[in-house]
């Protein structure tokens, strides 16, 4: 059996987890300690078979009063796939103006996930 130690994420607790598994794990067979709430074991289970992360950056716009806007993948993406995402992202640029929440790219790098804007950018006047 393999241990390895994760912090949690999902609560400000932030439990140091315990998380023993095999090799090639499966569900039933991880083993967690140190979590003080069930959400703790869940989190310690994905990130053991399938990590994830939310990848924020920023992208250029064109005619607008600031020269990037922040984005953010909607949702969480493998893992695996973030360099990929960062990638197909240097190539966007947006036209001024943008508004929080509008897509910046849709579907980024296969993973059926879109990037959003998060932070608005007004066209120059």
């Amino acid at each position: 059996m393999k241990t390895e130690s994760i912090i949690c994420i999902l609560c400000p607790n932030g439990c140091e987890l315990d998380v023993r598994h095999s090799s090639d794990p499966i569900p039933e067979t991880i083993e967690v300690e140190g979590n003080l709430c069930p959400r703790g074991i869940d989190y310690a289970i994905e990130e053991i078979l399938h990590p994830k992360r939310t990848l924020t950056t920023s992208v250029l716009v064109r005619g607008g009063t600031e020269p990037q806007a922040s984005v953010k993948t909607a949702c969480p993406v493998p893992r695996d796939k973030l360099l990929d995402v960062r990638q197909a992202l240097r190539s966007v640029a947006l036209d001024a103006p943008v508004q929080i929440g509008d897509v910046a790219l849709a579907d980024v790098a296969g993973t059926g996930v879109d990037v959003v804007v998060t932070r608005s950018v007004e066209a120059k006047t």
